[in-house]
């Protein structure tokens, strides 16, 4: 996998959406005939963040921290609480039906079990080609298996893959195959929820560096949504740190990575494997203490503050607005950030 920084996505013109304020919660009932809300689970709690045309965006964080709601949300898989998503301009959760299933079009999922998310019951060459069904118009009847048969060959399979079935295939094989399905409509965006987390690392490397090609042929836009920090620095443009259900920084690869300002990504971080010596004796290591609060009932102010070594009695009345504190292009959310 290629280590150098990507090209900031500054001076891209509009972006190809634009996320605003987006808030998901999910409502807590209580009683056994009479069901009353008694809370609620704030998976994404006012999530604000642009990606450009060909920019890969990486969306990471601790399982929980609302990353797959906020993915799920944006396809309307889930019904927003509050917010807007604009995409091209036009408010995604204003869309008709009609609308939807034209936008759906232009944005497909590369899902994180490449096992349950293709039919068993169907051939490689009819998964891949079922976008075409749904979307009648786009590739005649006679074209769709020549075009799966196509499909298949970019994504590194044999063309004579596509009357076998998912069961036969290894692990990274069908992740290629989710892939090739994601691309039968040829779309501007393609949310990847974590596509690689479910596979060895060897075989990491071959799904990341064939996304890294795909986007390269295509110019096709990537949310990439991840836990492994070191996975997403090969791949991303610009990283979201997500924790509790908001995002916590965020800004270009290189820094975020090479000057990380928030506690949080400053823990991350210091996590990642390090392959050579000379750097993880340079390194200090952030052991967090405690759990992750929950999101139904998560901590006033600071929502770090319960884990973070620099809390103070301000982190637990205000609440940090995600701000660019030296200047360097990528704002954090908190009172006492520093540069490491």
């Amino acid at each position: 996998m290629a280590t150098e920084s990507h090209a900031p996505a500054k001076n891209r013109g509009e972006p190809l959406l634009r996320v605003e304020n987006l808030v998901k919660h999910f409502p807590l009932t209580e009683g056994l005939f009479f069901r009353r809300q008694a809370g609620a689970v704030k998976a994404v709690d006012g999530v604000s963040f642009e990606i450009y045309r060909g920019e890969t965006l990486g969306l990471v964080g601790e399982s929980g921290c609302g990353k797959s709601t906020v993915a799920r949300t944006l396809l309307r898989l889930e019904k927003p609480t509050s917010g807007r998503a604009y995409f091209d301009g036009t408010d995604i959760f204003e869309m008709s039906s009609r609308q939807m299933r034209e936008l759906r079009r232009r944005i497909q999922m590369v899902f994180q079990d490449p096992f349950s998310s293709l039919n068993p019951r169907m051939s490689v060459g009819s998964i891949i080609a079922e976008p075409w069904v749904v979307h009648p118009g786009v590739v005649t009847k006679q074209e769709r298996r020549e075009r799966a048969r196509d499909l298949l060959k970019r994504v590194g399979l044999n063309a004579d893959d596509d009357q076998r079935y998912a069961h036969q295939f290894s692990g990274g094989q069908r992740q290629r195959i989710g892939i090739a399905r994601s691309l039968a409509l040829n779309p501007d965006l393609i949310v990847c929820d974590e596509p690689v987390s479910a596979l060895d690392v060897s075989v990491q490397a071959q799904v990341i560096n064939l996304l890294e090609e795909v986007q390269e042929e295509f110019g096709v836009a990537y949310i990439f949504i991840a836990h492994d920090l070191a996975v997403v620095r090969h791949i991303c443009d610009r990283v979201a740190v997500m924790y509790l259900g908001r995002i916590v920084e965020i800004g270009d690869q290189a820094e975020i990575y090479e000057r990380p300002t928030h506690p949080y990504t400053q823990a991350l971080l210091s996590a990642v494997p390090v392959p050579d010596p000379r750097g993880r004796d340079k390194r200090q290591r952030i052991v967090l203490e405690g759990e992750v609060p929950s999101p139904a009932n998560p901590p006033s102010g600071c929502l770090f503050r319960t884990r973070c070594w620099k809390a103070q009695d301000k982190c637990a009345r205000d609440v940090p607005d995600l701000v660019d504190r030296f200047g360097h292009g990528h704002p954090s959310a908190c009172h006492f950030a520093e540069l490491r």
